[in-house]
């Protein structure tokens, strides 16, 4: 891929610990997945463009870990807490409760829209749960500012819901967040994790380009656009996507493709 060619990249990565993502276990030494990340994390800074957002999930002990590799290249903006619902015992540790959203930029964002949640009413009685200071009356009618801390979310989508069975995936509604934050119709969007998809879905629903890479078959992820989408599905890519690359000979080998791989074949977005 180019330098600074993509308006956002989202990235929900492996974890390193041991689970079958359907292209081999997940699990290799501390400093050999720290070192591959490194690559991965400072690959995807080079594609950003000025005012480009960075986005990547992460548990809180690995987000400790990348946010000192982004600082190298992007400025800090937001810890994102994302809240998990359970409380099990650790052993000797607290429980951990929420997820790491990180959310970098290149320079200045180049696109920050401030999005509102409804106010939150309880579910059973229907009432307002927070009184905000006895300023109900003054505050805006579309709803309260999204923050840092998400509680309306939780990390992983539903089993019954994941087009791979026994693999993590998240909500639609995180990646979508980020896509609606940082981005605006017709950007361009990087998922270099494509995992079910959700980045992808998320940037169709609202109108933005995107593009991906994916390790295991990539025909959960047409599925699910074509199930969601298919006007756009049956539609060729909207946008020039062959000029966001350089010869493979050029490119990093992280992002080099197999011998003999075209790129049409390793590259999903509004796909023929």
């Amino acid at each position: 891929m180019r330098s600074a060619v993509v308006d956002t990249v989202f990235a929900d990565p492996p974890f390193n610990l041991g689970k079958d993502y359907k292209n081999g276990y997940d699990k290799v030494e501390h400093a050999e997945y720290i070192a591959w990340c490194r690559e991965w994390i400072l690959e995807s800074c080079r594609v950003l463009k000025p005012g480009g957002a960075f986005f990547v999930y992460a548990t809180p002990e690995l987000a400790v870990q990348f946010a000192t590799i982004l600082g190298e290249r992007l400025e800090f903006r937001h810890w994102i807490s994302l809240t998990m619902k359970g409380t099990y015992p650790r052993g000797k540790r607290l429980y951990p409760a929420h997820y790491a959203l990180l959310y970098y930029s290149r320079g200045s964002p180049r696109v920050f829209n401030r999005l509102r949640l409804p106010i939150e009413t309880c579910r059973h009685c229907g009432r307002e749960i927070k009184d905000y200071g006895g300023h109900r009356d003054k505050m805006n009618p579309e709803g309260v500012n999204l923050t840092d801390f998400w509680t309306d979310t939780s990390p992983n989508r539903h089993s019954k819901f994941k087009v791979r069975p026994g693999v993590n995936e998240l909500k639609l509604i995180i990646p979508e967040r980020a896509v609606l934050i940082s981005t605006e119709p017709g950007d361009i969007v990087f998922d270099p994790f494509g995992g079910g998809g959700a980045t992808y879905q998320a940037a169709e629903k609202h109108d933005r380009h995107w593009i991906g890479t994916e390790l295991y078959d990539s025909a959960h992820i047409r599925k699910r656009i074509r199930e969601n989408y298919p006007f756009s599905a049956a539609c060729r890519p909207q946008f020039h996507f062959e000029k966001l690359f350089t010869h493979e000979d050029k490119q990093h080998e992280v992002l080099r493709g197999s011998e003999g791989e075209s790129m049409q074949a390793r590259t999903g977005t509004r796909f023929p």
